[in-house]
């Protein structure tokens, strides 16, 4: 414990690593949990505002683009190289992006409003792929672990800044301001990109389009699909999520028509969420290193799934703010959870030729059904009313069970985690 203040004190490498982390993660809430209440409030029906889990599909389909971000040189800033004129390119366009979108109305032109969120998620996601290979490359070996750990740090700072910080800035100033403020939170990154170095990276063998697609995505899939009950596989990580995905789209709604007010959402939906996702988390690593990834699979899946049954209880309960930090404590911590033992269970499956490949396309394309289904949440919750449509998240859990138990009879994992670490990767949501 004592060589580490020294070692960051020593090498500002970190601190420019925390504030990418916190450059890459301002975006994310802006076009999901915090557009939502804005379109909630501007009185959007709850079937166009579920359309919105669609305007995420960039955070998953970032691989088809990311061969030229990682190969072909910026238009602006070349003088930065290769990494750091990217985000010099990238960083600025998505700031006014974010500026934009809180010029928008979404009562009168919901279109418009949808488009430039559109355009967000797309330069964050491309943002993302350059942040990453700009970390691997910069960092040493030995400093990959700690650059993480201040790079997730980083993110999840930025979540709270933007979420409940936008929701408390709207409540006093408005949306418009709301946004300029998280459009200026952005500057954080440009400034670590400012100041710090260019990687000097690896050189890259010329290679055409095709022969780079091959290696990037065809090889990592080929070898996946070698594998027993590689489609079973699949459909797990397609469904584990789907549940909490349903549930997730409609939540800014849900309690708007409760009652609850912006500072209330922020104070408990973001703040108190936030820490008990982060105490999940760990709560679920112990776990998985305690019974096995099989063992604590079946259990955060089943504390997972029964967790959505807090939103029936806070629906009959109506403007309870108790059981709304139950609600909110009770979702948060069984999804850190899960997400611990499913991202376990996830790096298990990797190939060792491709490791970080395999791992990055199979978490991305596993949201990209999440992001469809979630898109017609709106609409079921109109039909159904909330108490019978929370009631359905519940059980569509249970697909995702019954393949997991198949999975798990038939390819048991090892019995103790061998890939702890990637329990500190934050994902988009």
């Amino acid at each position: 414990m004592r060589l580490l203040p020294a070692a960051v004190a020593g090498d500002r490498r970190f601190l420019i690593m925390l504030a990418l982390g916190f450059s890459a993660g301002v975006p994310l809430p802006l076009t999901a949990f915090v557009l939502r209440q804005w379109m909630s409030e501007s009185g959007i029906s709850l079937a166009a505002i579920g359309l919105t889990a669609l305007i995420g599909l960039s955070y998953s389909l970032k691989f088809l683009w990311s061969p030229l971000l990682d190969h072909a040189m910026p238009p602006l800033f070349r003088g930065w190289g290769r990494r750091r004129g990217w985000l010099a390119t990238i960083q600025p366009i998505l700031a006014l992006s974010i500026l934009a979108l809180g010029f928008t109305n979404p009562a009168a032109a919901p279109e418009l409003t949808v488009a430039v969120a559109v355009l967000v998620a797309f330069l964050s996601a491309s943002q993302d792929v350059v942040v990453d290979a700009y970390r691997i490359e910069f960092l040493e070996e030995r400093q990959q672990g700690l650059g993480l750990a201040w790079y997730v740090w980083g993110y999840r700072g930025a979540l709270l800044a933007a979420n409940a910080g936008a929701l408390a800035v709207a409540e006093f100033a408005g949306w418009t301001l709301a946004f300029a403020y998280c459009a200026a939170l952005i500057g954080v990154g440009f400034l670590a990109v400012w100041l710090g170095p260019e990687p000097e990276g690896q050189r890259r063998e010329a290679r055409g389009w095709a022969a780079r697609m091959r290696a990037a995505v065809v090889d990592p899939f080929a070898d996946f699909m070698r594998r027993p009950y590689w489609l079973a596989i699949l459909l797990f990580i397609a469904l584990f999520k789907l549940g909490e995905a349903l549930a997730g789209v409609m939540t800014a709604p849900f309690y708007r028509e409760l009652g609850f007010s912006r500072t209330e959402v922020a104070a408990v939906g973001s703040v108190f969420g936030l820490f008990a996702t982060l105490v999940g988390a760990l709560a679920g690593g112990w776990l998985v290193v305690r019974i096995g990834t099989a063992r604590a699979l079946v259990l955060t899946g089943i504390t997972q799934m029964l967790s959505n049954l807090m939103y029936v209880a806070l629906a009959h309960a109506g403007h309870d703010m108790p059981m709304l930090w139950a609600q909110v404590g009770v979702e948060n911590f069984t999804d850190g959870l899960a997400d611990a033992a499913f991202v376990t269970y996830l790096s298990s499956l990797t190939s060792r030729a491709f490791t970080a490949t395999q791992y990055a396309l199979l978490s991305s394309l596993a949201a990209v059904p999440l992001r469809t289904l979630g898109a017609g949440s709106g609409s079921l919750a109109e039909w159904l009313g909330w108490v019978d449509f929370f009631l359905l998240t519940t059980f569509a859990a249970l697909p995702a069970m019954a393949v997991m138990l198949f999975l798990l009879w038939r390819l048991p994992p090892p019995p103790r985690a061998t890939h702890v670490a990637a329990l500190e990767e934050p994902g988009p949501g």
